[in-house]
């Protein structure tokens, strides 16, 4: 396995954490301490290209100028009430994105986990007070492969190991397809006791796997012919990633439940929200469901200029023109170790073909030394998912570091 160099002033970091905070993440030995815009810093002042986005968080850039001014601007008057009681922004937040994507209500959370638990709450109760599922009997389909998060609902979906091993009972009422698979969907949503199938329209975690096209338009039919709700899961593919607002806007389908988070506020902190019309959403009732933060001035304000932002600056247009120019980019490198690209937008990933099974990690290594981050997952597949506010120059010299890590492999 490649060693890569640590100053050490980054070394004395790296001891901390490794003393003092749990060891349930594995990143790349590199410690940051500024972003702006495409760019990261470390502590020794050297600056990288962001290639992983905080996991598709960071959309509009790091440290967005507007965004950080409506935080601060915020935060020096009111930062959080609780829902005990009523704040001035937060009605005016719920107006602002209902009408961004078109649906009656919002039910606002904090992180994308929370978003994903109250949407099968939400269609659970639908499934008992409307479809007339028996009680406790209710089902949510989920797709193989997915990632939602590491609560014990999200776990008790997953078909990872590393998600679910060891951390048993499950979740009952959980039910799985192979993903892209529409006969076995087909077969799954014929059970009455079904209420939802809730997907990711391209699944982030497990290496962007892309699925058919017309793929999400064959599940809005299946779903309305069996009378089930479709749940998309935009979290990491949401907000302008993809190259449209949503990915399910790629094929003009609307879910009944749509759950965002991540780039909602721009990478500043957690903001999630679920959105549904009133026949889902009102069938949870005052006291049944909600968060200390969720709905919380700041994050509204926060929100509010996030999603302006996306829009003002074409940051849906630019993810698809650069996400071409990325692709083609890394296809005219020829490289042997390279065996897949694919991506929609901005939301990228590379599949690594070499006799040395830590190839991939490898090569993030040689990136970071180079000036790029990006972080592998599931062994042989590298996700290149940069700010959307990238530039071709910055694509094209990012492509060239790219060129170089790999030539590193062989």
């Amino acid at each position: 396995m490649t060693h890569s160099t640590v100053s050490s002033n980054a070394a004395k970091y790296l001891a901390l954490e490794e003393q003092y905070g749990a060891h349930n993440y594995h990143p790349l030995p590199v410690v940051l301490e500024r972003g702006e815009g495409v760019y990261l810093y470390d502590v020794d002042g050297k600056k990288y290209f962001d290639f992983l986005s905080g996991y598709s968080a960071v959309n509009q850039g790091h440290c967005h100028p507007a965004i950080i001014e409506a935080l601060q601007k915020q935060a020096s008057k009111l930062t959080l009430t609780s829902r005990a009681f009523h704040n001035n922004l937060l009605g005016e937040y719920e107006k602002y994105i209902t009408n961004y994507f078109g649906y009656d209500k919002v039910l606002p959370m904090n992180t994308g986990v929370e978003g994903g638990e109250t949407a099968i709450k939400l269609a659970r109760r639908w499934g008992y007070n409307v479809k007339g599922i028996a009680e406790n009997k209710a089902k949510i389909i989920f797709a193989e492969g997915n990632f939602w998060g590491r609560t014990l609902a999200a776990i008790s979906s997953s078909t990872d190991p590393s998600s679910f091993k060891g951390f048993g009972p499950y979740m009952p009422g959980f039910g799985l397809v192979p993903y892209n698979d529409l006969v076995a969907l087909e077969e799954a949503l014929k059970d009455k006791e079904v209420a939802a199938f809730m997907v990711e329209p391209i699944q982030g975690e497990a290496g962007v796997v892309i699925p058919d096209d017309g793929y999400l338009k064959a599940v809005r039919d299946l779903c309305d012919k069996y009378n089930v709700l479709f749940i998309a899961d935009e979290i990491q593919t949401g907000l302008a990633r993809t190259g449209k607002m949503l990915a399910c806007d790629h094929e003009n389908v609307k879910p009944d439940i749509l759950i965002l988070g991540k780039a909602l506020s721009g990478g500043t902190l957690p903001i999630s929200a679920v959105l549904a019309n009133n026949e889902i959403m009102m069938q949870i009732l005052p006291g049944e469901h909600g968060s200390t933060y969720g709905g919380n001035p700041l994050a509204c304000a926060v929100a509010i200029k996030s999603l302006e932002v996306l829009k003002s600056e074409k940051m849906a247009e630019n993810a698809e023109k650069m996400g071409e120019r990325l692709r083609a980019g890394l296809a005219n490198l020829h490289s042997p170790f390279i065996t897949t690209i694919r991506g929609k937008g901005l939301l990228n990933a590379i599949v690594i073909k070499h006799e040395n099974p830590d190839a991939s990690w490898d090569l993030c290594l040689h990136l970071k030394d180079l000036g790029l981050l990006a972080k592998p997952t599931h062994g042989d597949k590298i996700r290149f998912a940069p700010p959307l506010i990238i530039t071709e120059k910055q694509i094209d010299e990012a492509i060239a570091i790219i060129g170089a890590g790999l030539k590193l492999l062989s």
